[in-house]
């Protein structure tokens, strides 16, 4: 799981991106997402402070899951409830820097990673990605 908002706060090019132009770090970081997902294999789960009257879900693609929450809660509300209710069943990590977040994530069985280590695991799987799609390229010429 990742906590959006922190990312985007976090990150020097979404915030960067998010001053520019109102919203748009939101949908790059899930384009951002969609390709990690996409390559590694692995459920990604996104939630993002909401501002509407009930939790809303998106899924761009198979395995990408975006969540805005309701006005009346916050994507850390979200993140602990879903963090409780799942790290019995599932491998949960959640990305983010939020500290009382990962007190709780790791209370209920789950693990977290900082943003920055996460920055790193999706720069190191978009280079893994390349450097794949460079291979392929050159068995087909």
């Amino acid at each position: 799981m990742v906590d959006g908002n922190n990312v985007i706060h976090g990150w020097d090019d979404l915030r960067d991106l998010q001053r520019r132009v109102p919203g748009g770090a939101y949908p790059e970081l899930v384009r951002r997402l969609g390709e990690y997902r996409d390559f590694t294999g692995e459920r990604v789960v996104v939630v993002f402070d909401g501002r509407g009257a009930t939790l809303t879900e998106e899924r761009p693609s198979s395995g990408l899951q975006v969540i805005y929450t309701s006005g009346g809660q916050t994507a850390d509300d979200v993140i602990e409830r879903l963090a409780i209710r799942y790290a019995d069943q599932y491998q949960i990590t959640v990305a983010t820097d939020d500290r009382a977040e990962q007190d709780v994530v790791v209370a209920a069985g789950g693990a977290c990673m900082s943003i920055d280590f996460f920055r790193q695991r999706l720069d190191a799987v978009k280079r893994e990605r390349e450097d794949w799609l460079k291979r392929h390229r050159r068995k087909q010429d």
